[in-house]
């Protein structure tokens, strides 16, 4: 039995005949009536009773259509419920992203985002490092990804713009008079450094080794947020994205002399619906401190 045979029985109930149903559903008549014929075979009885003017319900046809009437009823709401999803109008959106942009950018989109579809929900799935979440997304986790441009094969990629990565030092540094600074010159100083399996920790190591040195450890951390506050209470420097740091923290923010640039993207394993392209569009908005590739420096180092 098909969905298509129980619609067309309400059909054919609600015309009267099955000349009218088969006008209103744009059908040949013959095949209609086929149709009907099927379904009575299928279900082991019939449906209808032959009338010289039209067609009388027998028992089993009342049964069946109060059960036929439930299925098409759930089967239509099934649909708009798939539709507002798709539509971004009810439902949950799930994101897989790093920890760094969940604090750093996720919020104001996710704000902003909401204001225009009120009652769909979000899920945050946070990794630690940009591999793990590649990894994450393509066995399935979330519906799409935000992050470092990715090296696995995808099914859609979205460059979004860039962030920034900058030096967080306390306000009495010797270095706070400046706006740059080369990270050569913090190759002596105890550093607040990333755990070994944190994505950051091999974006400060690169960045040190770019400039001749490693850095050597005051404390270690697996917390984005938490560099930044150790750094500003004098441990060492961190390095970290500069849309993570807290708005009210007592620090020098310092640019590299040459700006760190990381690239980042929306990513995702097939062409994205509907409800993800509006949320990944929402994150391209400059507001929320991604900055295009376009307007990029002329001198930069690319993490």
């Amino acid at each position: 039995m098909r969905l298509r045979q129980v619609e067309y029985f309400v059909a054919v109930v609600e015309a009267g005949s099955i000349t009218q149903a088969a006008a209103n559903l744009y059908l040949a008549q013959p095949s209609l009536s086929h149709q009907i014929t099927t379904l009575e075979k299928e279900l082991g009885g019939a449906l209808f009773e032959r009338m010289p003017r039209g067609l009388r319900l027998t028992p089993a046809g009342r049964a069946f259509l109060v059960e036929a009437k439930r299925i098409v009823s759930d089967v239509n709401r099934a649909k708009r419920a798939v539709q507002s999803v798709t539509e971004g109008v009810l439902g949950e959106l799930e994101i897989s992203t790093i920890t760094s942009l969940a604090v750093g950018v996720i919020p104001s989109v996710a704000r902003r985002w909401r204001e225009h579809h009120p009652k769909m929900a979000l899920r945050l799935h946070e990794y630690t490092h940009a591999d793990r979440l590649e990894e994450g997304l393509l066995n399935g986790v979330g519906d799409f990804g935000f992050g470092p441009i990715p090296k696995l094969p995808m099914g859609e990629v979205i460059e979004l713009g860039t962030e920034e990565f900058v030096f967080v030092l306390p306000s009495d540094d010797p270095l706070a008079g400046q706006h740059s600074v080369d990270p050569a010159e913090l190759a002596n100083r105890p550093w607040v450094l990333y755990d070994h399996a944190h994505g950051l920790s091999n974006v400060v190591t690169a960045v040190c080794s770019a400039h001749g040195f490693a850095p050597t450890g005051a404390v270690r951390t697996s917390q984005v947020e938490s560099a930044a506050r150790l750094a500003a209470a004098g441990l060492g420097p961190a390095l970290l994205p500069a849309n993570v740091i807290p708005t009210q923290i007592e620090a020098v923010v310092l640019s590299a002399t040459k700006p760190l640039i990381r690239r980042l993207a929306a990513f995702s394993r097939a062409p994205m619906p509907e409800v993800v392209r509006s949320f990944v569009d929402e994150i391209a908005d400059p507001s929320h401190g991604l900055v295009p590739a376009t307007s990029l420096p002329d001198e930069y180092f690319e993490l």
